[in-house]
C-alpha cells in the first residue's frame, strides 16, 4: 500500500534525497523505502547510510535534502553554520547498557567495573557519563570507562564474543548481540534512566531539513515528516511484516534480531514544534558537560 500520492509540488527535475542510517531510523523508514520501491518517479530518494559522519558529509556538501542523525551532531552542524533545521524528533532513546553481570541491578553495582563505550564525546559517551553523574559515581575515579572499540559495529561485535563485558550499545546491534551471545543481558535502559531523573523522555535522534525548504515549502516539510510518522506508526504495529521488510532491504540481516529490535528503538515521529522544550532541555545536558558537543552554544530559535 502507498503511504503517499503526491508530497507537494515538484519544481525539481531532481529527487528530493533524505539521509539516513542504518539502524533504527532506517527501520522507521521502512514503508517509506517500501513505497518509493513501488513508484517509476516519486520524486525522493532516500539513501542509506552506516555512520552520522557520512550524512553530515552529506549536508556539508549540499546532497541532502533532510537527513536523519544524532540531535546533538544536528546542533552542531547548525551552529557551525549549515543551515539545516529541525522538522521532527524520531527516536527517543536506542541505547542500553548490558552485559554478563546480573548482578548489576542498580547505579552503584558499577562501581570499581569496567564499561566500554563506542568513542569519547559521542552521544552514547555524553549520555552515560551524565547519568553516572546523577546517580553520584564520578566516570574514571569510581569505574573506568574504556573506549578501545571506535564503533558502535566494533563494539557490540566484542561484547557478543566477550571480549568486552558490559558496554552501552545502541538498537539494532543489541539484538544481534544478545541473539549471539545468550549469556548476555540487558542491565539498563539509559531512555528509562533518563527518564526518571528529568521527567521526560529522550529525544536522541534528529529527522531535519534544509532551511530553505523550510522556508519556501513548509507543506512539503510538514507532508514529508508526515510519512515518516505513518511509515512508524505502521512499522510499530506490524513487527513480523516490519523485520521482513528490514532483512529485504539490508538494514539488519537477521528478522529476529530485526522483530526485538524495534519494540527497543522507542520509535516515534513527533515534530520539533510539539516537542522544542525537550530537545532545548536535552541538548542543555551536553552544552553543560562540554559546549564544543552542540558547537560552542545552544541553537538559536531558527533550528526549531
Amino acid at each position: 500500500m502507498m503511504l503517499f500520492s503526491c508530497v507537494g509540488e515538484s519544481a525539481r527535475d531532481d529527487r528530493y534525497v533524505i539521509a539516513t542510517l542504518r539502524g533504527p531510523s532506517s527501520l522507521g523508514m521502512l514503508y517509506f523505502i517500501d513505497s518509493l520501491n513501488n513508484v517509476n518517479d516519486a520524486g525522493f530518494e532516500i539513501r542509506i547510510l552506516n555512520e552520522p559522519l557520512q550524512v553530515r558529509k552529506m549536508m556539508l556538501d549540499g546532497s541532502a535534502d533532510f537527513a536523519v542523525l544524532p540531535t546533538t551532531m544536528a546542533a552542531l552542524i547548525y551552529n557551525k553554520g549549515v543551515d539545516y533545521r529541525m522538522a521532527a524528533v524520531s527516536t527517543w532513546g536506542t541505547l542500553y547498557l548490558c552485559g554478563n553481570d546480573t548482578t548489576i541491578r542498580q547505579w552503584d553495582d558499577l562501581e570499581n567495573s569496567k564499561v566500554y563505550l563506542m568513542a569519547k564525546n559521542m552521544t552514547p559517551d555524553v549520555l552515560f557519563r551524565h547519568l553516572l553523574l546523577e546517580n553520584g559515581l564520578e566516570p574514571y575515579s569510581d569505574l573506568d570507562l574504556d573506549y578501545r572499540f571506535p564503533s558502535h559495529l566494533d563494539l557490540a561485535n566484542a561484547t557478543a564474543a566477550g571480549i568486552a563485558p558490559m558496554s552501552v550499545i545502541s538498537e539494532p546491534y543489541l539484538s544481534n548481540a544478545l541473539l549471539k551471545n545468550p549469556g548476555l543481558h540487558i542491565l539498563m535502559s539509559l531512555h528509562d534512566e533518563w527518564t526518571k531523573i528529568h521527567h521526560s523522555e529522550m529525544p536522541e535522534t534528529a529527522f531535519i531539513c534544509k532551511g530553505e525548504l523550510k522556508e519556501t515549502n513548509p507543506q512539503l516539510v510538514d507532508n514529508v515528516v508526515n510519512i515518516y510518522k505513518n511509515s512508524v506508526n505502521r512499522v510499530n504495529s506490524r513487527l513480523g511484516e516490519a523485520a521482513q521488510l528490514a532483512v529485504r532491504f539490508e538494514i539488519i540481516a537477521d528478522s529476529v534480531a530485526a522483530r526485538n529490535s524495534i519494540p527497543r528503538s522507542n520509535l516515534k515521529v513527533v515534530g520539533s514544534d510539539e516537542c522544542k522544550s525537550l530537545i532545548a532541555d536535552y541538548l542543555s545536558v551536553f552544552y553543560k558537560m562540554d559546549p564544543s558537543i552542540i558547537g560552542g552554544k545552544m541553537p538559536d530559535e531558527k533550528f526549531y
